[in-house]
Protein backbone atom coordinates (compact mmCIF):
# COMPACT_ATOMS: atom_id res chain seq x y z
CA UNK A 1 0.00 0.00 0.00
CA UNK A 2 1.45 3.35 -1.07
CA UNK A 3 1.39 6.19 1.48
CA UNK A 4 -1.36 8.79 0.92
CA UNK A 5 -0.35 11.97 -0.87
CA UNK A 6 -0.73 15.01 1.40
CA UNK A 7 -2.69 17.68 -0.46
CA UNK A 8 -2.16 21.43 -0.02
CA UNK A 9 -5.41 21.88 1.93
CA UNK A 10 -4.33 19.14 4.31
CA UNK A 11 -1.00 20.86 4.96
CA UNK A 12 -2.87 24.07 5.74
CA UNK A 13 -5.16 22.11 8.08
CA UNK A 14 -2.10 20.77 9.91
CA UNK A 15 -1.34 24.37 10.88
CA UNK A 16 -4.04 23.86 13.49
CA UNK A 17 -1.38 22.16 15.59
CA UNK A 18 0.51 25.47 15.69
CA UNK A 19 -2.71 27.16 16.78
CA UNK A 20 -2.90 24.72 19.70
CA UNK A 21 0.74 25.38 20.60
CA UNK A 22 0.09 29.14 20.45
CA UNK A 23 -2.89 28.76 22.78
CA UNK A 24 -0.63 27.01 25.30
CA UNK A 25 1.92 29.81 24.95
CA UNK A 26 -0.71 32.51 25.48
CA UNK A 27 -2.28 30.69 28.43
CA UNK A 28 1.07 30.22 30.18
CA UNK A 29 2.30 33.70 29.09
CA UNK A 30 5.38 32.23 27.43
CA UNK A 31 5.43 34.88 24.68
CA UNK A 32 6.43 32.28 22.11
CA UNK A 33 3.52 32.75 19.70
CA UNK A 34 5.55 34.83 17.23
CA UNK A 35 8.42 32.35 17.25
CA UNK A 36 6.00 29.47 16.68
CA UNK A 37 4.44 31.09 13.63
CA UNK A 38 7.73 32.34 12.20
CA UNK A 39 9.11 28.82 12.68
CA UNK A 40 6.06 27.30 10.98
CA UNK A 41 6.34 29.65 7.98
CA UNK A 42 10.06 28.95 7.70
CA UNK A 43 9.35 25.21 7.88
CA UNK A 44 6.97 25.47 4.93
CA UNK A 45 9.28 27.66 2.84
CA UNK A 46 12.58 25.96 3.62
CA UNK A 47 11.34 22.39 3.16
CA UNK A 48 9.52 23.15 -0.09
CA UNK A 49 12.63 24.94 -1.35
CA UNK A 50 14.74 21.93 -0.34
CA UNK A 51 12.27 19.63 -2.10
CA UNK A 52 12.65 21.50 -5.40
CA UNK A 53 16.45 21.63 -5.04
CA UNK A 54 16.63 17.89 -4.32
CA UNK A 55 14.42 17.11 -7.32
CA UNK A 56 16.87 18.99 -9.53
CA UNK A 57 19.95 17.35 -7.96
CA UNK A 58 18.43 13.85 -8.09
CA UNK A 59 17.68 14.27 -11.80
CA UNK A 60 21.22 15.46 -12.61
CA UNK A 61 23.30 13.44 -10.07
CA UNK A 62 26.32 15.74 -10.38
CA UNK A 63 29.10 15.48 -7.79
CA UNK A 64 29.62 19.25 -7.71
CA UNK A 65 25.93 19.88 -7.05
CA UNK A 66 25.94 17.29 -4.25
CA UNK A 67 29.06 18.70 -2.59
CA UNK A 68 27.79 22.25 -3.06
CA UNK A 69 24.54 21.46 -1.25
CA UNK A 70 26.45 19.61 1.48
CA UNK A 71 28.76 22.59 2.06
CA UNK A 72 25.75 24.93 2.08
CA UNK A 73 24.05 22.80 4.77
CA UNK A 74 27.22 22.72 6.88
CA UNK A 75 27.64 26.49 6.51
CA UNK A 76 24.22 27.15 8.00
CA UNK A 77 24.75 24.54 10.70
CA UNK A 78 28.02 26.21 11.75
CA UNK A 79 26.34 29.61 11.70
CA UNK A 80 23.48 28.38 13.91
CA UNK A 81 25.90 26.76 16.37
CA UNK A 82 28.00 29.92 16.55
CA UNK A 83 24.92 32.05 17.28
CA UNK A 84 23.41 29.56 19.73
CA UNK A 85 26.41 29.41 22.10
CA UNK A 86 25.84 31.94 24.87
CA UNK A 87 28.59 34.31 26.06
CA UNK A 88 31.19 33.04 23.63
CA UNK A 89 34.49 34.96 23.92
CA UNK A 90 35.21 34.95 20.16
CA UNK A 91 33.72 33.95 16.82
CA UNK A 92 33.96 30.20 16.24
CA UNK A 93 32.14 29.70 12.95
CA UNK A 94 35.19 29.03 10.77
CA UNK A 95 36.59 26.40 13.16
CA UNK A 96 33.18 24.72 13.36
CA UNK A 97 32.61 24.90 9.61
CA UNK A 98 35.97 23.45 8.55
CA UNK A 99 35.80 20.63 11.09
CA UNK A 100 32.25 19.65 10.16
CA UNK A 101 32.91 19.74 6.41
CA UNK A 102 36.00 17.54 6.51
CA UNK A 103 34.68 15.11 9.14
CA UNK A 104 31.14 14.59 7.94
CA UNK A 105 31.87 14.34 4.24
CA UNK A 106 34.37 11.58 5.11
CA UNK A 107 31.88 9.69 7.31
CA UNK A 108 29.08 10.03 4.75
CA UNK A 109 31.33 8.99 1.85
CA UNK A 110 32.59 5.92 3.74
CA UNK A 111 28.96 4.94 4.37
CA UNK A 112 27.63 5.43 0.84
CA UNK A 113 30.69 4.44 -1.18
CA UNK A 114 32.26 1.85 1.10
CA UNK A 115 29.69 0.13 3.31
CA UNK A 116 26.56 0.51 1.17
CA UNK A 117 28.64 -0.06 -1.98
CA UNK A 118 26.66 2.28 -4.20
CA UNK A 119 27.78 2.99 -7.74
CA UNK A 120 28.98 6.47 -6.76
CA UNK A 121 29.73 7.60 -3.20
CA UNK A 122 27.99 10.88 -3.98
CA UNK A 123 24.71 9.20 -5.05
CA UNK A 124 22.43 12.12 -4.03
CA UNK A 125 19.38 10.06 -3.07
CA UNK A 126 21.46 8.45 -0.31
CA UNK A 127 24.33 10.85 0.38
CA UNK A 128 22.32 14.02 1.01
CA UNK A 129 19.68 12.58 3.41
CA UNK A 130 22.31 10.64 5.38
CA UNK A 131 24.67 13.62 5.55
CA UNK A 132 21.76 15.86 6.55
CA UNK A 133 20.85 13.63 9.49
CA UNK A 134 24.49 13.52 10.59
CA UNK A 135 24.81 17.31 10.37
CA UNK A 136 21.52 17.96 12.18
CA UNK A 137 22.21 15.69 15.12
CA UNK A 138 25.84 16.77 15.44
CA UNK A 139 24.83 20.42 15.34
CA UNK A 140 22.95 20.16 18.64
CA UNK A 141 25.72 18.08 20.23
CA UNK A 142 28.47 20.56 19.29
CA UNK A 143 26.44 23.49 20.60
CA UNK A 144 25.96 21.70 23.94
CA UNK A 145 29.67 20.87 24.11
CA UNK A 146 30.81 24.43 23.46
CA UNK A 147 28.36 25.86 25.99
CA UNK A 148 29.65 23.43 28.62
CA UNK A 149 33.28 24.17 27.73
CA UNK A 150 32.96 27.89 28.44
CA UNK A 151 30.99 27.26 31.62
CA UNK A 152 33.67 24.87 32.88
CA UNK A 153 36.57 27.18 32.05
CA UNK A 154 34.91 30.19 33.66
CA UNK A 155 33.53 28.46 36.75
CA UNK A 156 36.78 26.62 37.41
CA UNK A 157 39.12 29.41 36.40
CA UNK A 158 41.03 29.29 39.68
CA UNK A 159 41.69 25.56 39.33
CA UNK A 160 42.86 25.98 35.73
CA UNK A 161 45.17 28.87 36.65
CA UNK A 162 46.61 26.94 39.60
CA UNK A 163 47.48 24.07 37.28
CA UNK A 164 49.20 26.53 34.96
CA UNK A 165 51.10 28.13 37.85
CA UNK A 166 52.39 24.74 39.00
CA UNK A 167 53.83 23.94 35.58
CA UNK A 168 51.01 22.37 33.58
CA UNK A 169 50.68 23.47 29.97
CA UNK A 170 47.37 24.63 28.49
CA UNK A 171 46.62 21.20 27.03
CA UNK A 172 46.76 19.57 30.45
CA UNK A 173 44.94 22.43 32.18
CA UNK A 174 42.03 22.34 29.72
CA UNK A 175 41.59 18.56 29.85
CA UNK A 176 38.96 18.37 32.67
CA UNK A 177 36.83 21.07 30.98
CA UNK A 178 37.29 19.40 27.61
CA UNK A 179 36.24 16.00 28.94
CA UNK A 180 33.13 17.45 30.60
CA UNK A 181 32.21 19.34 27.41
CA UNK A 182 32.55 16.38 25.04
CA UNK A 183 30.72 14.11 27.49
CA UNK A 184 27.83 16.60 27.55
CA UNK A 185 27.64 16.60 23.75
CA UNK A 186 27.77 12.82 23.43
CA UNK A 187 25.23 12.01 26.16
CA UNK A 188 22.04 12.67 24.10
CA UNK A 189 23.12 10.33 21.28
CA UNK A 190 24.06 7.63 23.78
CA UNK A 191 20.68 8.06 25.50
CA UNK A 192 18.96 7.74 22.12
CA UNK A 193 20.74 4.46 21.41
CA UNK A 194 19.73 3.19 24.85
CA UNK A 195 16.05 4.02 24.40
CA UNK A 196 15.44 3.55 20.66
CA UNK A 197 12.90 0.82 19.97
CA UNK A 198 11.76 0.84 23.60
CA UNK A 199 10.59 4.42 24.08
CA UNK A 200 10.27 5.71 20.52
CA UNK A 201 10.54 4.81 16.84
CA UNK A 202 13.02 7.26 15.28
CA UNK A 203 12.37 9.44 12.27
CA UNK A 204 14.17 7.55 9.52
CA UNK A 205 12.58 4.22 10.43
CA UNK A 206 9.16 5.85 10.71
CA UNK A 207 9.57 7.49 7.32
CA UNK A 208 10.55 4.27 5.63
CA UNK A 209 7.66 2.36 7.20
CA UNK A 210 5.24 5.07 6.05
CA UNK A 211 6.82 4.77 2.60
CA UNK A 212 6.03 1.05 2.45
CA UNK A 213 9.37 -0.45 3.53
CA UNK A 214 9.28 -3.66 5.56
CA UNK A 215 9.79 -2.79 9.28
CA UNK A 216 12.81 -5.09 9.65
CA UNK A 217 14.51 -3.52 6.61
CA UNK A 218 13.68 -0.05 7.95
CA UNK A 219 15.26 -1.06 11.26
CA UNK A 220 18.51 -1.94 9.45
CA UNK A 221 18.74 1.54 7.96
CA UNK A 222 17.93 3.15 11.29
CA UNK A 223 20.68 1.16 13.04
CA UNK A 224 23.11 2.34 10.36
CA UNK A 225 22.22 6.01 10.77
CA UNK A 226 22.32 5.89 14.57
CA UNK A 227 25.80 4.39 14.52
CA UNK A 228 26.86 7.07 12.01
CA UNK A 229 25.44 9.76 14.27
CA UNK A 230 27.20 8.39 17.36
CA UNK A 231 30.52 8.42 15.52
CA UNK A 232 30.04 11.86 13.97
CA UNK A 233 28.95 13.36 17.31
CA UNK A 234 32.00 11.97 19.09
CA UNK A 235 34.45 13.08 16.40
CA UNK A 236 32.76 16.43 15.76
CA UNK A 237 32.45 17.37 19.43
CA UNK A 238 36.00 16.20 20.15
CA UNK A 239 37.64 18.10 17.30
CA UNK A 240 35.61 21.32 17.47
CA UNK A 241 35.80 21.59 21.25
CA UNK A 242 39.56 20.93 21.24
CA UNK A 243 40.18 23.60 18.58
CA UNK A 244 38.05 26.15 20.42
CA UNK A 245 39.58 25.27 23.81
CA UNK A 246 43.08 25.95 22.45
CA UNK A 247 41.96 29.42 21.37
CA UNK A 248 40.97 30.11 24.97
CA UNK A 249 44.66 30.09 25.93
CA UNK A 250 47.46 32.40 24.82
CA UNK A 251 50.74 31.25 23.30
CA UNK A 252 52.25 31.61 26.79
CA UNK A 253 49.63 29.19 28.21
CA UNK A 254 47.48 31.82 29.95
CA UNK A 255 43.68 31.55 30.09
CA UNK A 256 42.23 34.40 28.03
CA UNK A 257 38.49 34.16 28.69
Amino acid sequence: MNPPVIETWQLIAFSGFIVLASIVSVYLKLKLEKDLWVGAVRTFCQLFMMGFILNFIFENSNVFLVIGLFVWMVFWASRIINKRVINKPFDMQMSIFLTMVTTYILISAITTGGLLQLGHWYEPRYFIPLAGMVIGNSMNAIALSLDRLFVELRDKREEVEQMLIFGADSQLAMRPALQAAVRTGMTPSINSMMSVGLVFIPGMMTGQILGGQAPVDAARYQIMIMLMIASSVAIGCGLVTTLVARKCFSSTHQLKI
